[in-house]
């Protein structure tokens, strides 16, 4: 028999290898990523030219971002915000339309990912409340698409966009133009799909047991709008880092410990692997020449296979038109489930909470999914671009 010891060291080895496979699966992009980095590395032998592959304005711009969004989600101030006005919806397509503005709204302001993880609790709240749990998985569906496709107006809406308005030096009006026509016929589809459902009157009722903290919403809308004012370049990169964390550290260090730092890293890991790709002859001329036929295609179909963040950052190595790659990477946002994080994220929402329904989930998301890419794709390839 094993004694008392051998049985603590046993246990704990358990935990640490549930909690490993439980961050595994969490991250999988991070350590895909990990994982081509490596294997670059074999081909183009670290070097000084290392040190010119990462964008460290988009690294700062992101960290700067994402912390300030923790902290307004530690005082629930969006989750209180959205809640009051899901409140006010008389019928269950006025609720389906409420929810899915409020992730579209969302995804704009504190990125599609974080959009996802404070709205997709409020759906499943106030469809079981409603007790229209069998509309769940459309609500997820919609709300998922609403995260990936309303962050494209604004450089700060998804991470890619970060990237390539960092990258490229894209004028703010510019990206904004680019973006409007495809962010506006997102919008219509999305309204379009909420029409599906019927307009039951419903009632909800149940109290908000939180109530939002005024000096700290303040203080960290405050710095809210510095971290804009760093992604729009009004403030210096270096100050506004060194000013939010400074405050965040006196007032809420939490929020620091929660950002989200395996997506920093996974942009570190994609940056190795594409400046790497970029230095292997054939393989930079085989991109170049992929890209210089259709830009706009090339990017959709990689998101459908490698995901949008990795697409983004290895193809702005071979191709000048930003126009047609920022374009891409957003609508290839649709599609297939590992084309974004943020679909990971829906799904494996909607399986912990319906593990027995993740068949027809993923059946229906497909469906929706391609839908909305085919017509997103051909809209612009013909009208927008």
């Amino acid at each position: 028999m094993l004694n008392f010891v051998d049985r603590i060291k046993r246990l704990t080895f358990k935990k640490v290898v549930k909690k490993s496979r439980r961050f595994a699966k969490k991250n999988i992009v991070m350590f895909v990523a990990l994982t081509a980095a490596i294997i670059t590395c074999f081909f183009v032998p670290p070097d000084k030219e290392y040190l010119n592959y990462f964008d460290t304005k988009t690294l700062a711009c992101l960290f700067v971002t994402l912390a300030v969004v923790c902290a307004l989600r530690n005082i629930r101030f969006f989750t209180i915000l959205a809640r009051k006005l899901v409140m006010i919806t008389g019928n269950l397509r006025s609720l389906f339309v409420m929810l899915v503005c409020i992730t579209f709204i969302g995804s704009m302001l504190i990125a599609n990912d974080m959009a996802l993880i404070t709205f997709l609790p409020l759906g499943y709240f106030a469809l079981s409340v409603a007790k229209e749990e069998k509309y769940m998985a459309y609500l997820f569906i919609l709300q998922n698409i609403s995260a990936n496709l309303g962050g494209m107006l604004t450089p700060f809406g998804n991470p890619q966009n970060l990237y390539l308005y960092s990258y490229y030096n894209i004028p703010t009006g510019e990206f904004c133009s680019i973006m409007l026509m495809p962010f506006l016929l997102a919008i219509a589809i999305l309204l379009l799909c909420c029409m599906f459902v019927k307009p039951k009157k419903l009632l909800i009722n149940e109290k908000s047991l939180y109530k939002l903290d005024t000096k700290r919403t303040v203080l960290y809308l405050i710095l809210f709008a510095v971290s804009l004012l760093v992604v729009f370049r009004v403030v210096p990169v270096i100050w506004g880092l060194v000013f939010v964390t400074a405050v965040l550290l006196i007032v809420d260090r939490e929020a620091i410990l929660m950002v989200d730092y395996p997506l920093l890293l996974t942009f570190v890991f994609f940056f190795i692997f594409a400046g790497n790709l970029s230095r292997i002859d054939y393989i930079s001329e085989m991109f170049s020449q992929l890209l210089s036929k259709d830009t706009l295609l090339v990017s959709i179909l990689s998101c459908q296979f490698i995901s949008n963040v990795p697409t983004a950052i290895l193809l702005s190595q071979f191709t000048n038109d930003y126009t047609s790659l920022l374009l891409g990477v957003n609508i290839g946002s649709a599609g297939t489930l590992i084309s974004s994080l943020a679909s990971l994220i829906t799904y494996s929402e909607f399986k912990v909470l319906y593990p027995d329904k993740t068949k027809k989930y993923l059946l229906m998301f497909t469906l929706i999914n391609a839908g909305f890419l085919i017509v997103m794709t051909l809209c612009t390839k013909l009208f927008f671009i």
